[in-house]
């Protein structure tokens, strides 16, 4: 709920609002070509100079971890990876302008992307490094530094805030929120803009670098489906992710980000393995939020507790998964963090014809545990525009329902999404429609929809649309209300 009376934004509480869809802006800047190679390619260190620097929160706000790559990649047939152990994964830090200063050290390690076709080009990474620093004050600058000293391959200084201690009264000052980022020139607009506003936190939900988009030898994909979900491997340029780490370190540098994973991160390669640039590059709270797995973790920042999920792998009752978020919801003391918010990539709730209700399987298995322990609000991504919705349970408009927000327009190769769903001539064929999981997306059997597949005009549940690049920061004010506020 908004404070109306003292910002001037209406509050959930005076909806459900009538559904509002903006008109598509003549003059939107719709520029998705990919940044020049030299833009891309910008080197920031030589030999094992830190590079592709990353900050990324504990599950508490004493603790933070800090990422980075050392040493360059190779790409081709005959690639030799790097030794871990030829670098120390080290980190200085200090309160901001203390001459008291600490040093953590971490682990460190190389991945593969590894494809048996001849003619496929493999790759092997950098040495990434990961370095838990712990023992941290609240809501405190610190600054720090990261590489190995021994063979003077420091970084310079950088800056990150910790979050506020747990309770009812501290959140972070601002919270950016976006997805479906890639490297476009749309993507230096929306990163920029995220610069400005200064965020203390930042949340990427999902579809990074899209560097599946792209053939081992750099060159375009000409049919990305017909290597996709199905394909026993997924030719990718890992390069791009390098790419994406270097142009996203002066932001992510030096401000908590956490990230989940979406359908471009899924990146089959040789002996089925998946996720390895995204769970070997970017480092989770998992183990400290009491799961198994990198693809869904959960973590505090003040009052507020997110929890980030996983739509593309078992979500099902019976699935570890979906144990641990019943265990995760159930331990979470409303009194010390009164707001719940969830994230994953693909929405459960979305009018756009793109992966319309693409993801109905883990809605039905999931959303009564959510609406049971009342999640307030859900973010996710995938569909390539901006959508919120009144409170929504089942379809239907409920005021104990989370607010969806989609927020998947960050600035990608692929362009955005306007074709809704609900005009005529635009509701997909359910046949048509890949349901990740089962087979769940029936027609409706009650409500305004009832015998169709999709509503014949925007659904009440659907509060506002726009399809256009950007972001949004959410605040937390002290008075306990919530406003988001979209660029």
């Amino acid at each position: 709920c908004v404070d109306g009376d003292a910002i001037g934004i209406p509050t959930t509480l005076e909806g459900p609002f009538k559904p509002v869809t903006a008109p598509l802006d003549k003059n939107l800047r719709l520029n998705v070509s990919d940044l020049p190679y030299v833009l891309q390619n910008n080197a920031q260190g030589e030999g094992f100079q830190p590079e592709q620097i990353f900050v990324s929160l504990s599950a508490r706000y004493d603790s933070v971890w800090i990422s980075w790559i050392t040493g360059e990649f190779q790409i081709g047939d005959n690639i030799s990876p790097l030794d871990p152990e030829l670098v120390q994964s080290i980190v200085y830090f200090r309160v901001f302008r203390s001459s008291l200063t600490y040093q953590a050290e971490g682990y460190s390690l190389v991945y593969n992307q590894l494809y048996p076709p001849d003619g496929l080009q493999n790759y092997t990474s950098g040495i990434i490094h990961h370095v838990l620093i712990t023992g941290l004050q609240p809501n405190t600058l610190y600054e720090y530094e990261c590489g190995d000293p021994s063979i003077s391959a420091m970084s310079s200084s950088h800056y990150f805030r910790t979050m506020p201690v747990s309770g009812p009264s501290d959140y972070p000052n601002r919270i950016a929120v976006v997805g479906d980022l890639g490297l476009t020139y749309n993507t230096t607009t929306t990163v920029a803009h995220l610069m400005s506003n200064h965020p203390d936190l930042l949340l990427l939900i999902g579809d990074l670098s899209y560097a599946d988009l792209y053939l081992t030898n750099g060159t375009k994909s000409s049919c990305y489906l017909c290597q996709s979900i199905e394909s026993p491997i997924q030719e990718t340029y890992q390069p791009r992710w390098d790419y994406w780490g270097r142009y996203m370190q002066p932001l992510v540098s030096n401000v908590p980000t956490m990230v989940i994973e979406g359908e471009h991160e899924i990146e089959r390669q040789a002996e089925n393995q998946t996720f390895a640039a995204y769970s070997s590059r970017f480092a989770f709270p998992s183990e400290e939020s009491g799961s198994s797995s990198s693809l869904y973790y959960s973590f505090n920042a003040g009052g507020i507790h997110f929890v980030m999920l996983s739509a593309y792998i078992d979500y099902d009752k019976s699935s570890d998964q979906y144990k641990w978020l019943e265990s995760d919801l159930g331990d979470v003391d409303r009194e010390v963090t009164p707001w719940l918010i969830a994230a994953w990539h693909p929405p459960w709730y979305s009018t756009y014809s793109a992966h319309y209700r693409e993801v109905e399987c883990m809605r039905v298995e999931m959303e009564d545990l959510l609406y049971y322990y009342g999640v307030d609000i859900v973010f996710n991504g995938h569909v390539h525009a901006y959508e919120r919705s009144n409170r929504v349970y089942n379809y239907s408009l409920d005021p104990c329902g989370p607010v969806y927000i989609l927020v998947g327009d960050g600035g990608n190769v692929e362009g955005l999404d306007i074709v809704h769903a609900d005009e005529p001539g635009n509701c997909p064929e359910p046949s048509t429609t890949p349901d990740m999981g089962g087979s769940c997306a029936f027609n409706f059997t009650s409500g305004p929809a009832s015998g169709k597949f999709c509503w014949d005009r925007q659904p009440d549940y659907s509060a506002y649309r726009e399809s256009s690049f950007g972001h949004g920061i959410l605040e937390v004010l002290i008075s306990l209300s919530i406003a988001l506020t979209t660029f």
